[in-house]
């Protein structure tokens, strides 16, 4: 079920690249309804939110109301809204200490340049069906950054809404509630809402019109499918690696589990443990085709190879279990969260770590972050020059105005240096 491919080989690397790309096209979806949902909303507003609700959900009602909210609230099982207080207080304490500081400098001149964080005045918020765990991880950084209005796109299932979404929605100062999903659902935040930015992952659908709309507003960035890369060696639990690699493939078919070790030894039992793993699981046939499309098993030669094809990999959430566990951490460089250690699964990171699960896939933690509290804020420079400020560096600037032969700077600056 799950593919093997071994280091020795001198072409592994590109046969790893091969592997990776299948994914990271997004070829299997087809997503080009996006464009047209989001244009129909775009000119006909709500009509075509309830066309395309009804379509694909049988849907007819795409608000909530606070009377609706609060009887639905009403009926949530009070160990799943103690679960949703414990892990609100860690990611608030965890998400408040990247508060971005405000920058002052004032040269000899008495030049002044601030840089100010200010908050987005409105932000919308993609929550899949039931996923309250999502809510929180978005809703939380922008509540810290102070966004005037939060608004929360989450569809109902069979008409309903979701109680523990909307107690975390409720806890999180949420502004306002949207009932819908898919590409609707990011027109209704953009053309009808009119946010700032839109965050939250989704599926390739609900990606794909993230990524048309940017530019019209900001996204977080094109969340895709959810992955896992577990370093393992001989000493690590067999069940620890097998349940990690199950755990994400129940997440869905287009999931990525990925073991990286150096021992072949363990490679059958980790197999073995992965069906035993399957066996009663609800989501079974979901994890299964998963583990087929993406699931890969790397067995490197040394701990060069290792790094090299974690980097290369860049994976969403990376499990370090291993005995040793320094001599690869500061070596990685691409990775959205690093589980270090055996008693860190990457499960525990989705919920109440603290830290942020709204991560960056499909290779792109090469150059992105996870969702953060800066992700809620813009900057703006201030610039107050003095009048023997101008005059300093003015001159400078009058020299690089006239390279790029750019007249008009170069007069601009000369109109405010006095001569006395």
């Amino acid at each position: 079920m799950i593919k093997i491919l071994n280091c020795k080989n001198k072409n592994y690397k590109k046969k790893l690249i091969d592997f990776l790309e299948i994914r990271r096209s997004r070829r299997s979806t087809n997503t080009s309804i996006a464009s047209k949902i989001l244009e129909d909303v775009k000119k006909k507003k709500l009509k075509a939110v309830i066309k395309y609700e009804k379509r694909f959900s049988n849907n007819k009602k795409v608000y909530a109301s606070i009377n609706e909210i609060n009887k639905t609230i009403k009926n949530l099982d009070p160990k799943i809204k103690r679960a949703i207080d414990f892990a609100y207080s860690r990611i608030l304490k965890f998400h408040t200490l990247q508060k971005p500081k405000d920058i002052k400098y004032i040269d000899r001149y008495n030049n002044k340049i601030y840089y100010k964080n200010l908050p987005l005045q409105s932000v919308g918020i993609y929550v899949p069906a039931n996923l309250p765990s999502t809510l929180l991880m978005c809703a939380i950084p922008a509540q810290i950054s102070k966004v005037k209005k939060i608004i929360v796109a989450n569809p109902r299932v069979n008409g309903k809404l979701n109680p523990a979404v909307m107690y975390a929605a409720k806890k999180c100062g949420v502004s306002n509630i949207i009932t819908c999903g898919g590409a609707q659902a990011i027109g209704n935040l953009v053309y009808i809402q009119k946010v700032n930015k839109v965050v939250g992952p989704g599926s390739d659908i609900t990606a794909e019109a993230k990524r048309l709309v940017f530019g019209a507003v900001g996204i977080d960035g094109i969340a895709g499918p959810s992955e896992i890369l577990v370093l393992a060696d001989k000493k690590t639990d067999i069940n620890e690696i097998g349940t990690s690699i199950v755990g994400q493939a129940e997440h869905g078919t287009e999931s990525q589990c990925i073991l990286v070790t150096k021992q072949k030894e363990i490679i059958n039992r980790v197999k073995k443990n992965v069906l035993s793993n399957l066996v009663k699981l609800p989501r079974k046939k979901i994890a299964i085709k998963s583990l087929k499309k993406h699931g890969l098993i790397i067995l490197c030669q040394n701990d060069n190879q290792i790094i090299e094809v974690i980097n290369e990999i860049a994976p969403e959430h990376l499990e370090l279990n291993v005995s040793n566990y320094k001599k690869y951490i500061n070596r990685i460089i691409n990775a959205g969260s690093v589980c270090v250690g055996r008693y860190t699964p990457m499960a525990v990171t989705d919920y109440n770590s603290g830290s942020q699960h709204t991560l960056p896939t499909l290779g792109s933690s090469k150059y992105s972050s996870g969702l953060n509290v800066s992700d809620f804020y813009k900057k703006i420079s201030y610039v107050n020059l003095s009048k023997k400020g101008v005059a300093k560096i003015g001159k400078f600037a009058i020299h690089l105005s006239d390279f790029e032969e750019l007249k008009a700077h170069s007069k601009s600056i000369m109109s405010r240096i006095r001569s006395k």
